[in-house]
C-alpha cells in the first residue's frame, strides 16, 4: 500500500478546502492560486475522524463525538455551519449524542454535505471492504447528518476515496453499482454524458448542483476529478464551479490526492499548507494501521 496516496488524500481535502474557501461563491479561480494557507471546519472535522480512528483503532463513534467537541472548542471560529454547533451545545447540555440530535433541527435529519467532507480517513481505512465501509460511513455520519442523503453520500465520498487508492479502471462503474440511492444513481449515470461538456460549467452545476446538499455536491466532487488527468486540474475546475467551493473543492481533492499521491499536489500549495505536518502523520499512521493489519 502507497503511503504516498494516504498522505496526499488527508493532505489534498485540506488544501481543497483552504483553496475554495478563498473563492466561496465564485466562478473564478485566478484570485485564489497564490496564496492557500488556514482551512476551514472540513478539514478541522476530518482531522477529528482520523484522530478517533487511529486512538480507537477503528470507528467508536462516541469518541469520535468526544474529538469534534473538543476541536471545536479549541477552534470555534473555523467557519462551522449552523447545525454542527447546535447539536454539540446539546450534547454540553446532556443530550443523548445517539439520539439523532440534527431531527432537533430538521425533521428529517441533515442532508448537507458535512458528513462527506470528514469521511476521507474512513475511505483510507476501510478501503477493502464496501460492506464495512458503508458501515462506517454511516455510523460516523449519524453523528451529525442522520438523512439517507447525507449517509449515502458519505459512504459515496468514502468508497471513492478507497477506489482511488487502487486506480480502479472502472471507477464510475464501480461507484454507480455501490450506490443505492436513486438520486444518487441518476446524478453518477448523468456524470457519464456530461464528462464531455466539462467546458459547459453553468450546463454542469445545473445537473449535478453546487450546493450544501450531499447530493448536489459530492457528485460534483466526483465529476470535477474525472475531469482531469492532474491533481491540479482537477481541484481548479472543482473550484471554478461556485457554490460551496471549500466542500467540493476538499472532496474532490480527497479523492485526487489518494490517486496520484502527495508528491503530485504542487509544492507551492503543500508548503503553505496550515498544520501541514500533523495532517501528514495522521495520514501515515492511518497508513501504518492498514499496512500492519
Amino acid at each position: 500500500m502507497n503511503r504516498s496516496k494516504f498522505v496526499g488524500s488527508l493532505i489534498g481535502l485540506a488544501i481543497g478546502d483552504s483553496l475554495g474557501a478563498q473563492s466561496e461563491g465564485c466562478f473564478a479561480v485566478e484570485i485564489i492560486e497564490d496564496s492557500i494557507s488556514r482551512y476551514t471546519d472540513d478539514t478541522a472535522m476530518m482531522i477529528g475522524v482520523a484522530e478517533s480512528l487511529i486512538e480507537c483503532h477503528g470507528l467508536n463513534a462516541e469518541h469520535m463525538v468526544k474529538k469534534f467537541l473538543e476541536n471545536y472548542e479549541k477552534e470555534p471560529w473555523r467557519g462551522y455551519g449552523a447545525g454542527p454547533p447546535r447539536i454539540f451545545r446539546m450534547i454540553k447540555q446532556g443530550a443523548k449524542w445517539d439520539k439523532t440530535l440534527d431531527k432537533e433541527l430538521y425533521p428529517d435529519g441533515s442532508f448537507g454535505n458535512g458528513s462527506a467532507m470528514r469521511v476521507a480517513p474512513i475511505g483510507l481505512l476501510y478501503q477493502d471492504d464496501p460492506n464495512e465501509l458503508r458501515e462506517a460511513a454511516y455510523k460516523s455520519s449519524k453523528i451529525t447528518h442522520s438523512h439517507p442523503l447525507a449517509m449515502e453520500g458519505a459512504a459515496l465520498e468514502a468508497y471513492a476515496i478507497a477506489l482511488a487508492l487502487k486506480e480502479e479502471e472502472e471507477f464510475l462503474d464501480k461507484l454507480i453499482g455501490f450506490t443505492t440511492n436513486d438520486v444518487y444513481q441518476r446524478k453518477l449515470e448523468c456524470i457519464r454524458k456530461l464528462l464531455p461538456k466539462k467546458q459547459n460549467k453553468r450546463e454542469i452545476v445545473k445537473e449535478l448542483g453546487n450546493g450544501v446538499e450531499a447530493f448536489n455536491s459530492v457528485p460534483t466532487a466526483i465529476y470535477s476529478f474525472l475531469t482531469s488527468s492532474s491533481f491540479e486540474g482537477s481541484l481548479i475546475y472543482a473550484v471554478g464551479l461556485g457554490g460551496d467551493t471549500d466542500t467540493i473543492a476538499a472532496m474532490c481533492a480527497a479523492i485526487a490526492g489518494a490517486w496520484w499521491g502527495v508528491e503530485k499536489i504542487p509544492k507551492r500549495w503543500r508548503e503553505h499548507l496550515e498544520n501541514r505536518k500533523y495532517i501528514e502523520d495522521l495520514a501515515e499512521n492511518l497508513w501504518n494501521m492498514v499496512s500492519n493489519g
